[in-house]
């Protein structure tokens, strides 16, 4: 390890930001952004007594742009190398969008010894893409979709994705500029094999049998005009597998309500660290 990057095994770089004194926080990150997705929740946390640590997922932002591991068990066990490099213990694990497919993982393949908390925001399980057993799911084509943008013109997909991310397409949204043009940022700094690949992690991986085995309080945060990962296929069906989970859905919020609803997400989020 090296100031704000671990290695992993297979020699990819992870860079991290490790941020504030306290009771431990880690966040994983949507696709295809990198941890300063997470700066509104980070800075907020560690004005209120919490250390919170936010990596870059290999392939994104300044982590390293490896060919192979752009799939959801490299992911958690990439975190899981985070965690263990900084000895982290009593952890309160928060992920977003595909970021809660990366703590479902990890929690599936690494338990639960240093985890105390767990928090999904607008995140991808139990599974997105349609199938026999998952019929109420997006179709494959939606996928298929994405994945033709990132492969031709990728610059102007991620700029047209931002406004369904934010919401930016619904009467009397007020998202601002930058709000979009950040993303575009973000979205622009993850390798495009990298970016293309994730589809498929985030779209196809089950996580079933992951939910089951969250043996910690769990809050689910979402919101309810979510045009991304829509509320009926994800949090609400996640929360009949995760026993004892707490549901906090917020009335006409998109899916990147961290940024649009900070102030509100902010306040929840610290309410249940503290509870």
């Amino acid at each position: 390890m090296t100031t704000n990057t671990i290695v992993t095994k297979d020699g990819t770089q992870i860079y991290f930001k490790d941020w504030g004194q306290g009771p431990v926080v880690t966040f994983s990150h949507g696709w295809p952004l990198n941890a300063d997705a997470w700066d509104g929740q980070l800075h907020f946390l560690a004005r209120n007594g919490f250390r919170v640590v936010a990596h870059d997922r290999r392939g994104h932002g300044r982590s390293s742009q490896p060919s192979s591991g752009n799939e959801m068990d490299t992911y958690a066990d990439d975190l899981a190398a985070v965690i263990d490099a900084l000895d982290l213990e009593q952890v309160s694990m928060v992920g977003h969008s595909t970021g809660g497919g990366e703590v479902a993982r990890y929690i599936g393949r690494h338990g639960t010894s240093r985890v105390v908390k767990a928090v999904l925001i607008a995140a991808v399980p139990p599974v997105m893409a349609k199938s026999s057993a998952n019929p109420e799911g997006l179709p494959i084509d939606v996928f298929d979709g994405i994945r033709a943008g990132v492969a031709a013109d990728r610059s102007q997909f991620y700029k047209d994705l931002a406004i369904a991310f934010y919401g930016a397409n619904r009467p009397g949204a007020k998202v601002s500029q930058g709000i979009l043009d950040q993303f575009w940022l973000w979205s622009m700094q993850s390798g495009q094999k990298n970016a293309y690949e994730c589809i498929k992690a985030f779209s196809e991986t089950d996580f079933t049998e992951d939910l089951k085995k969250f043996e910690v309080p769990t809050l689910l945060m979402h919101g309810e005009d979510d045009q991304i990962v829509p509320i009926g296929n994800s949090a609400r069906k996640s929360a009949r597998l995760i026993e004892g989970a707490r549901e906090i859905y917020y009335p006409g919020a998109p899916h990147g309500l961290t940024a649009t609803l900070q102030e509100q997400v902010n306040a929840d989020l610290l309410a249940f660290l503290r509870s």
